[in-house]
């Protein structure tokens, strides 16, 4: 009887997390990440403008979120909207093309950690806008 119930209690926690878990992205140019709900907590980092977030917590005006790499820290919501947005993920370097194929030239590269502004879909490829006005096609693959 206790398994059921502490299956219960999990299933409920695990559905409640995931009805809270909303993506947005940072919407400034620069934000402090901090270890806290509140400005009395340390600044534990700085993300820039598209860094996509899942929120997982809210308390007041302060969204706990994890990141693409499962990093988890605080950030005050003014700084938040909901974009589409990307990050690279791959630890090589991704290749960023003119159009949306493997036959469309490289118009630049990016590392692991680059955030993006989605700006279309098409199939497996995703056109991308970077916060310094670069634009270019990515493969869905290599981005979260």
């Amino acid at each position: 009887m206790k398994r059921v119930i502490l299956f219960t209690i999990f299933l409920l926690v695990g559905l409640n997390s995931a009805a809270l878990a909303e993506r947005l992205a940072v919407a400034v140019p620069e934000a402090n990440i901090r270890s806290g709900p509140g400005i009395k907590y340390d600044k534990i980092w700085k993300v820039g403008k598209y860094h996509p977030l899942n929120i997982i917590k809210k308390e007041g005006v302060w969204y706990g979120f994890r990141d693409f790499e499962g990093d988890e820290g605080w950030i005050h919501k003014k700084l938040l909207k909901k974009i589409s947005t990307v990050i690279t993920k791959n630890n090589d370097i991704s290749n960023v093309r003119i159009g949306p194929g493997l036959k469309n030239d490289i118009v630049f590269t990016v590392e692991k950690g680059v955030p993006f502004k989605v700006l279309e879909r098409r199939g497996a490829w995703v056109r991308i806008l970077h916060a310094d006005g670069d634009k270019g096609w990515i493969h869905k693959k290599l981005v979260w």
